[in-house]
């Protein structure tokens, strides 16, 4: 059974409560999808200069941000943990020459935790989370990325958890959508149904505003994580249109190497 791969925008944690046109879009898709054996996530929310894997059996729920209402730090999400899984994924790094320390005490952040309330709500999917390379790299993540490409064909589901823009000075500024927002998220759309991975890679000069929408770039580079572990079906991509909120944030996600995705064609 070959997994496709997921990027999801996250968005704020008020996303665990507020599932806007994202949470019905990843609850259908988690009830269509072959159940995985287990999920493996790449977040922004825990970047190291060398890679980590959580290895522990049981996860507990990290609240990573401050400011919020108090129901939001009530919220817990179960969900076991996968040590063979975890050691299969070391593995597999080394192989292409990745070293990853294991670490059986990390918490699971809210870029995982969050969107996986949505994606699978019963928490009885077990979830690794490999840390993100804290150099910013898009070459990286897509490296990372077809590194544990192999764990699809084995159950495993890769998913990339970022944001498709994430300019946080900009967010509710007023209650009009930022039409940048719009442009950077329909030139990634095209990109990707083109199948211009070199553009892509270079979105930082060639995408329209790219630096507003991404300040710093931490929060899309998991695209590249989830394109590089999609392999030569990258471009067999499908758009989770989940609008735009405060603003601007936009929660459009992709799901890669779908097999009910016809064949983009370059443009």
């Amino acid at each position: 059974m070959s997994l496709p791969t997921l990027f999801i925008s996250h968005g704020s944690p008020f996303f665990a409560l507020r599932p806007g046109r994202l949470g019905p879009a990843l609850a259908r898709l988690g009830q269509t999808l072959p159940r995985p054996r287990a999920v493996v996530v790449v977040s922004p929310h825990w970047m190291r200069p060398t890679l980590e894997v959580s290895t522990a059996a049981s996860g507990e729920t990290m609240h990573d941000f401050g400011g919020f209402p108090r129901v939001l730090y009530a919220l817990d999400y179960p969900a076991p943990g996968a040590p063979a899984v975890a050691e299969t994924v070391v593995t597999e790094l080394a192989r292409h020459g990745l070293s990853a320390q294991v670490n059986e005490a990390r918490a699971r952040d809210h870029g995982a935790w969050v969107p996986l309330m949505h994606l699978y709500p019963a928490a009885d999917v077990p979830v690794i989370q490999v840390s993100q390379p804290s150099a910013p790299s898009p070459l990286a993540l897509l490296e990372l990325g077809q590194a544990l490409a192999p764990l699809r064909e084995t159950g495993v589901l890769l998913i990339g958890s970022g944001s498709l823009t994430h300019n946080l000075g900009d967010r509710g500024r007023d209650s009009q959508v930022a039409p940048y927002v719009v442009a950077f998220a329909d030139w990634v759309w095209d990109r990707l149904q083109a199948g211009d991975l070199d553009a892509l890679l270079d979105y930082r000069r060639q995408a329209p505003e790219a630096v507003r929408a991404h300040p710093t770039d931490e929060h899309f580079l998991p695209l590249f994580f989830a394109l590089g572990a999609a392999g030569c079906d990258w471009f067999r991509v499908r758009r989770l249109d989940g609008g735009i909120t405060d603003g601007a944030l936009s929660m459009d996600s992709f799901l890669f190497a779908d097999p009910a995705a016809e064949r983009a064609q370059a443009a």
